[in-house]
């Protein structure tokens, strides 16, 4: 019989430890001869691993990260004879490990200017975005990079495509005779708009562009059909063109999204199959996997809903990997025609029972802007139950980007609130991805605005549907969800704490014109610089700090190149100054997002010892001190 105990207390076999430990990172996977090889991370670095191994194929101290576009992506690669590829973080250069080596040898030069990523084998050939920063400015290329030869020779990195601010994605005709790849200038970002370019390697002429919209992925077919993805429909769908055309046609049209948000390089949402077949991802909100071919489609089913990718094909075999309700994060190998073969190759196995997991149920609020799309977890423990009349306090979590999106999976973070009687929100407000371009787009100028009424309109929905205590809800995000959650402690009190990690607090001081990634990012979602400085004031967390008067916890890395301590320190300095509760955790070597075990630990501890100390519950953790 389960015990009676108030929501928040409730005995939990989920440690800080454990969902730290169940929060394993993913970057890609393979089939190589057959095997499953993929990238997972390992006590803070990533490293590969190939099925059946013991070990990883790369030991301590090597550690698979690019940099490239900030966030980096597509770190590794591997050939058919087995040999890996990888970015090395402590020095970018790419390296090759070949089967019995003992130790990598590097394909690239010493320059400390240049960053590799999005590493791929096309057409026998290893390409690669390059990324290098020189005295006239930062200027990126797609490259071939040979795999025989010394890192010194001349020929050993070689240029192919350049032209635009930015480049990803690139991919060589079956006969490597054309290359394609994605680019895209400054103020816009690859999901405004970015270029599907097609060029010619052997008449050497100008590229042209296939694309409309925001243009994703192209692929070769093995006949010399290039596909991509495009949002010209308002979604991003799959288009062709037949070899020998210039113009591409729709496949499958769908009221559901093919592509995403291209932060990091990499990210594969489609594959086409050798007979002609097409495995893709639909996203509206939660994803699911389809199988095109010329007589439709059919979903192929899987545990999957979020954050779904298709890595590899090898015949009828895929590597996918993502997360679902029931599973956390992992890479699973299926068989489009044989549902008898679908099984987790790494990860994606469960720690705790069925009965310890919450479901994520979809709602739609009404908003200011129109609805809003939320996934609700209701307090989830086999053992234990609430005082009758009690209702349990609500966490709500506000995914960053802004332009990403949250989706329906199992989530160690999730689960560890939830096991001890906290109900989680996870709100996509306008300007997520996953629901088609106009919802993406309400953040359009509106960032500080649109994002700050929906996270604050679906606390109210929360508080009004007598499904949680609306004395005790709390919100909390990361990056630009840190903005948003300060944002919405300034601008209402419906909140009784808040948890800002790595937050946005001065949107000026980070907005730049030096060709990084997310240098004029905020054109779009506030307005150019100096022309919209007052918005910029107006908008920004520092300046509405006098507002906020709920307790607030305030983490950050001390190494984190996107948003630099100085924007918590700024707004813990106000806190200081206007007697606000709260508490400053920053984390030694840690960038932007956490990596670390016990950084992890340390987090989640004082996250739930932060609800603890406003909400009134006995937390199974140390103590957090408010000043």
């Amino acid at each position: 019989m389960a015990r009676s105990l108030p929501y928040g207390s409730w005995p939990s076999p989920i440690s800080a430890a454990d969902a730290a430990a169940g929060s394993t990172r993913f970057d890609g996977a393979r089939f190589v001869n057959g095997e499953a090889y993929w990238v997972q991370s390992v006590a803070g670095r990533m490293t590969i691993f190939r099925e059946g191994a013991s070990e990883p194929l790369l030991p301590e101290p090597w550690n698979v990260r690019s940099r490239v576009h900030m966030y980096g992506g597509g770190a590794w690669s591997a050939g058919a004879d087995g040999t890996v590829f990888f970015v090395e973080a402590s020095d970018q250069r790419v390296w090759s490990l070949a089967p019995g080596s003992a130790e990598p040898r590097p394909l690239t030069p010493v320059d400390e200017t240049a960053t590799y990523g999005g590493l791929t084998i096309s057409a026998g050939v290893l390409l690669a975005v390059r990324e290098r920063r020189l005295t006239t400015g930062i200027e990126r290329d797609i490259v071939t990079i040979a795999t025989r030869g010394g890192a010194d020779d001349d020929d050993a990195v070689m240029s192919l495509a350049s032209g635009t601010d930015f480049v990803a994605q690139p991919a060589l005709s079956p006969d490597a005779a054309s290359l394609s790849w994605v680019g895209w200038n400054h103020p816009n970002m690859p999901w405004d708009h970015a270029d599907v370019f097609v060029r010619s390697l052997v008449a050497q002429n100008h590229p042209f562009s296939v694309s409309d919209g925001a243009g994703l992925q192209p692929q070769w077919s093995n006949r010399g059909d290039l596909f991509f993805a495009d949002d010209r429909s308002g979604r991003w769908n799959l288009r062709a063109v037949p070899a020998g055309s210039a113009s591409s046609l729709p496949v499958a049209p769908s009221d559901a999204d093919t592509g995403g948000a291209l932060w990091v390089l990499g990210l594969s949402w489609f594959r086409l199959l050798d007979d002609g077949r097409v495995l893709a991802v639909r996203t509206d909100g939660g994803d699911r996997l389809v199988l095109i071919s010329p007589d439709g489609e059919r979903e192929i089913e899987t545990p999957l809903s979020a954050g779904l990718m298709v890595e590899d094909v090898d015949g009828t075999r895929a590597l996918v990997s993502g997360a679902g309700e029931q599973v956390p994060g992992g890479v699973w190998l299926l068989d489009v025609d044989d549902p008898t073969i679908l099984r987790p190759v790494a990860g994606g196995v469960a720690a705790w029972g069925s009965e310890w997991l919450p479901h994520a149920e979809s709602m739609t609020l009404d908003g200011p802007h129109g609805d809003i799309h939320a996934f609700y977890y209701a307090p989830t423990n086999p053992n234990t139950s609430a005082a009758p009349g009690e209702l349990p306090p609500v966490l709500i979590m506000v995914h960053g980007g802004p332009t990403d999106h949250a989706s329906p999976a199992l989530s160690p973070t999730i689960t560890y609130f939830t096991s001890r009687g906290i109900a989680v929100c996870e709100v996509n407000y306008g300007g997520s991805t996953g629901y088609g371009r106009a919802y993406r787009e309400r953040l359009r100028g509106q960032w500080g605005v649109v994002d700050v009424d929906d996270v604050i309109a679906a606390a109210d929905a929360l508080a009004a549907s007598g499904r949680v205590d609306p004395d005790r809800i709390a919100v909390r995000g990361g990056s630009a969800g840190g903005w948003s959650v300060l944002n919405a402690l300034a601008r209402s009190n419906r909140f009784a704490a808040g948890i800002a990690r790595y937050p946005v607090t001065d949107a000026r001081a980070l907005a730049s014109d030096d060709g990084e990634f997310e240098s004029r990012y905020f054109d779009g979602l506030i307005g150019p610089l100096p022309e919209a400085n007052d918005l910029y004031v107006a908008r920004s967390p520092l300046t509405h700090a006098a507002h906020i008067g709920s307790p607030v916890l305030l983490e950050q890395g001390d190494d984190d190149p996107v948003v630099p301590q100085s924007q918590a320190e700024l707004i813990r300095d106000a806190l200081v100054a206007n007697g606000v509760p709260h508490a400053y955790v920053l984390f030694a070597g840690e960038g932007h997002g956490f990596r670390k075990p016990e950084t992890l630990v340390r987090s989640l501890e004082s996250e739930l010892g932060l609800l603890g100390a406003v909400f009134g519950f006995d937390a199974d953790v140390p103590a957090l001190v408010l000043s």
